[in-house]
């Protein structure tokens, strides 16, 4: 039985999806991320996992070595159809096993978009990061962005929905375990192309257990900001 990420990321998730990623937000991010990372031109990225090249694509244009990763077969073909070259390298994979030639490689580790907790064994998470920390250099960076338990539960919606350009009417229904930290997305559509449903779950982290997990795996945590504002994360008291 396969798990759900290993088919999800497809055509109809870019028809979801796409719409929300765009030439704005991507160039918004990208400078971000440079801006954060204050890498030299030439330095080595790693983007995992890559998706469509959204950042990998930019990241190179901008002069940095840049290779992404994903196991979806259909996004790395859409990312590749954005163009490669000795800069800009795809490769299809699993993020939890690294290829080999990697130990040691990258002056920085992407992980974005909330592209992690997705697997049914929670122990996967840490060797996820141990494999991070395997590919970065010494002094390498890892810069992981995605949804926290505690920022997910504090504006927490059961429901909601909206129309695509294509006229789709998208809804996703959401429930939360507090045991497991399990997140569970339905999502279902209606329009001029059908109608359906699937389903997908994510295991969220609070930003102390991920540090915990950073920390395991001999990473350093140095900053927490809050998404891609130029604001640190809040620490607040009574």
């Amino acid at each position: 039985m396969i798990d759900w990420w290993e088919s999800y990321f497809d055509a109809h998730y870019l028809l979801e999806y796409e719409p929300i990623f765009t030439q704005q937000r991507d160039r918004h991010e990208v400078a971000r991320l440079i801006d954060v990372l204050a890498l030299p031109v030439g330095s080595r990225i790693c983007d995992v996992p890559c998706g469509q090249g959204r950042h990998a694509h930019p990241l190179a244009e901008a002069g940095f070595l840049v290779e992404g990763l994903d196991y979806s077969q259909h996004l790395i073909d859409k990312a590749r159809a954005r163009g490669t070259g000795p800069s800009l390298k795809y490769t299809r994979g699993d993020m939890r096993k690294l290829p080999a030639r990697w130990t040691g490689r990258f002056d920085a580790v992407l992980n974005l978009f909330t592209s992690f907790g997705f697997t049914v064994d929670a122990r996967d998470d840490a060797r996820t990061i141990r494999e991070f920390a395997r590919v970065l250099k010494p002094d390498g960076v890892l810069v992981w962005h995605g949804a926290s338990r505690d920022g997910v539960m504090a504006r927490f919606l059961s429901r909601d929905w909206w129309k695509s350009d294509d006229g789709t009417m998208i809804g996703h229904e959401r429930s939360f375990d507090p045991l497991s930290g399990i997140l569970s997305i339905q999502t279902n559509w209606e329009g001029p192309s059908g109608s359906g449903t699937r389903a997908h779950r994510i295991r969220l982290y609070t930003a102390s257990r991920l540090a915990e997990l950073c920390l395991d795996a001999g990473l350093v945590v140095e900053e927490a900001y809050d998404g891609f504002r130029n604001r640190s994360l809040p620490r607040r008291a009574g």
